[in-house]
């Protein structure tokens, strides 16, 4: 989330170490696509909703730009729709009542748009049908909401913080001192809300939740009572205590098909910390790790892909990424890397539309709350999430700057690669271990490129490039990113 610019260098940590020597291409290379090593069907793409929902969430252009692949005329530009499935919803913290002469203790940095303001308001009642329930709130995030699941986007539920009043010091945003700051005896409590939450928006929203995770970057300390945004601190020890009270409250609701996901945590060192320190019984009451990738280029991928899914058999999704790169380029990195050793079936950027222009696809300004600004990272974004589509299957590449994945109804292959260096490239992809490969008529094999040095192609489609039998080469200029449609595939 946006308050890490300046720890994504410092969370880094070790990287994955020679075994990943084959990562960032910076000369001309052959990449051999292996089809008869897969991870998985791929899910989707996603944005959490907060914070920019909160401000555009009725805007039906941004609906149809994020979560549809039509072409969207925004300030007299089309603009390619990014075909996003997965809506994150975020369970606000905040309301502005008095309970008991007891009113929420506010951050003095926290801005209005980042306040987001909770359903269940007075302790006193836990029916959500009672006055002590504010389900007119939230207006534009449940706007988008519904938007995103109208037009076929899958939903999950989560929250950066409990309700204030649950919160030890009644803020919302941490603690003084970055601590724990779920008072335990609301531990039930803030799995009830969300619970209650999910079952609401099903019965009145035309929602269904298909997964609920209670916490957000929970054993990170930089939740604090001065802090930009909504958080709170819950060691993994506190998380494991929430756990079963979360499946109970579903449960007793008849919301037994929702599933569990957790714990957010912040990178994927920490995920893998969190993961080992649960026990086989809190294990198995998640059917899904969400990992945040705020790492960047460090951390074990590798190792959380073992543990969470080769070992523990559980869903694994990149759940929360972002940085503050405008150009695209270092998102389409990480993201390569996130494919060759995390291995999620779903990913999911932070914010798609920010204030910061570098974190955003669409910048906008955080005085006046007006969208400014496309930045080349949504050409980039839509270089991966329009081509790589649900239920395709992602097959091994053998390096970290390509992907690779198959459609087995259409017999479509898609390459997506990238160049890091300053210097142009050709990559050549050897397709020798498919039974057949055709391409279009003559051997055709459309491609989409955008430079992301500016005064470039920007997601600029090409029908110049033919297979030469089974490969195909294709000119990268210096940091570019490019998309491959191979038709006539078979495994």
């Amino acid at each position: 989330m946006i308050r890490r610019r300046s720890l994504l260098a410092a969370a880094g940590g070790t990287f994955l170490g020679s075994a990943l020597a084959t990562g960032t291409a910076h000369a001309d290379a052959t990449i051999a696509v292996n089809p008869s090593t897969t991870y998985g069907t791929w899910e989707g793409w996603g944005t959490s909703l907060a914070w920019w929902a909160n401000v555009f969430g009725a805007r039906d252009d941004f609906a149809d730009l994020f979560f549809t692949t039509k072409s969207v005329t925004y300030n007299g530009r089309s603009l390619p729709g990014l075909g996003m499935n997965i809506a994150r919803y975020n369970l606000g913290a905040c309301s502005w009542n008095s309970v008991g002469g007891e009113t929420m203790v506010k951050s003095p940095n926290i801005p209005a748009f980042k306040q987001i303001e909770g359903f269940w308001q007075d302790w006193n009642n836990e029916d959500p049908t009672s006055s002590a329930w504010k389900w007119s709130a939230d207006a534009n995030q449940r706007a988008m909401l519904v938007k995103a699941t109208q037009r076929g986007a899958i939903t999950e539920l989560f929250a950066n913080s409990p309700m204030w009043w649950m919160c030890s010091n009644h803020n919302p945003s941490g603690a003084a001192d970055g601590g724990n700051n779920l008072q335990t005896w609301n531990y039930r409590q803030h799995a009830s809300h969300l619970a209650a939450t999910a079952l609401y928006a099903r019965n009145n929203w035309g929602v269904n939740f298909a997964t609920v995770d209670p916490f957000n970057e929970p054993a990170s300390t930089w939740w604090t009572a001065t802090g930009t945004q909504e958080g709170c601190h819950m060691d993994p020890a506190v998380q494991a205590a929430v756990l079963p009270y979360m499946r109970s409250e579903l449960d007793k609701r008849g919301l037994t098909g929702i599933r569990i996901a957790a714990s957010d945590e912040t990178n994927y060192d920490t995920a893998r910390s969190t993961w080992a320190s649960f026990n086989s019984s809190t294990k198995s009451l998640v059917s899904q790790v969400n990992v945040h990738g705020y790492q960047g280029s460090g951390g074990r991928r590798d190792l959380l892909y073992t543990d969470v899914v080769t070992t523990s058999r559980k869903k694994l999704w990149n759940s929360e990424t972002g940085d503050s790169d405008g150009t695209g380029l270092t998102m389409a990195s990480n993201l390569c890397y996130d494919f060759r050793w995390l291995h999620p079936t779903a990913w999911c950027y932070w914010q798609v539309m920010d204030p910061s222009a570098g974190w955003a696809m669409i910048a906008y300004d955080a005085n006046t709350l007006q969208p400014t600004t496309v930045q080349t990272k949504h050409y980039v974004m839509a270089q991966f999430s329009r081509h790589i589509r649900p239920g395709m299957t992602i097959l091994d590449t053998g390096v970290s700057y390509a992907v690779a994945a198959y459609g087995a109804t259409s017999r479509r292959l898609v390459i997506v690669a990238v160049n890091t260096s300053t210097s142009a490239q050709t990559l050549t992809f050897d397709l020798s271990r498919f039974s057949t490969v055709t391409g279009g008529s003559g051997g055709l094999v459309p491609r989409w490129n955008t430079v992301t040095t500016g005064g470039g192609d920007l997601y600029t489609p090409r029908s110049d490039i033919r297979l030469n039998g089974k490969s195909v080469s294709v000119p990268f200029a210096a940091k570019s990113v490019q998309t491959l449609h191979i038709d006539g595939v078979t495994l």
